[in-house]
């Protein structure tokens, strides 16, 4: 059996305590945190924590538990904008020796999600990222965004953005003193008729 750990915080089960519970506590430096946000899609990590203890189920087996505390920005699933959430949840793994996972496709998997093979090592740092995946919320939303503020938002900015490439007007004057108001793509459509309409000549659209 490798006595060389895979990580930094790898724990070698041969070398845990029977005893004692086996203590941990982590808490990512910068460098981390902004790999641990890319790796799980986030805006941004600002605080990542996670402490507990390893201790012996039985003769072979073995259970870990955390209390895990993160800070995650997300942007919001409606308007874009940034959302933070505060994650604070309590983490059970247990890592069983003669654990075998179904052979047949059509088995179902089951729906505890806590239980692992175990290895030749315990890392509770691997526990911390795949608890703080679950945790994230899947649908981050601020409290005060409305549903349909996205749709109005890119509706704005296209007309905006239209504006800004110089989208031209047709205002003509009838004879009530009304004045009718056209943008480039109505003016398209219905140039000929307004043409006739107010005795003004057509001219050419600029692209």
């Amino acid at each position: 059996m490798s006595r060389k750990s895979p990580t930094p915080t790898a724990l070698r089960v041969a070398d845990l305590s029977q005893t004692e519970p086996n203590a941990f506590a982590l808490r990512p430096e910068a460098e981390a945190l902004a790999q641990i946000a890319e790796e799980l899609d986030l805006s941004a990590l600002r605080k990542l924590s996670f402490s507990g203890s390893i201790k012996p189920l039985g003769k072979q087996d073995w259970q870990l538990d955390g209390k895990l505390g993160a800070t995650v920005v997300q942007p919001c699933v409606v308007t874009l904008e940034p959302v933070t959430t505060r994650i604070d949840a309590d983490i059970a793994r247990r890592f069983i020796h003669d654990f075998e996972l179904p052979d047949e496709e059509e088995v179902e998997m089951p729906e505890d999600d806590t239980t692992e093979p175990l290895g030749q090592w315990i890392d509770p740092a691997q526990v911390m990222i795949e608890a703080l995946a679950l945790e994230v919320p899947e649908y981050p939303r601020k409290g005060d965004a409305d549903p349909d503020s996205r749709a109005r938002a890119h509706l704005l900015a296209e007309d905006q953005r239209g504006d800004d490439d110089g989208e031209r007007h047709l205002e003509l004057e009838d004879e009530g003193g009304q004045t009718t108001r056209h943008t480039q793509v109505q003016r398209q459509i219905e140039e000929s008729e307004l043409a006739d309409r107010f005795g003004v000549s057509r001219t050419p659209v600029r692209e």
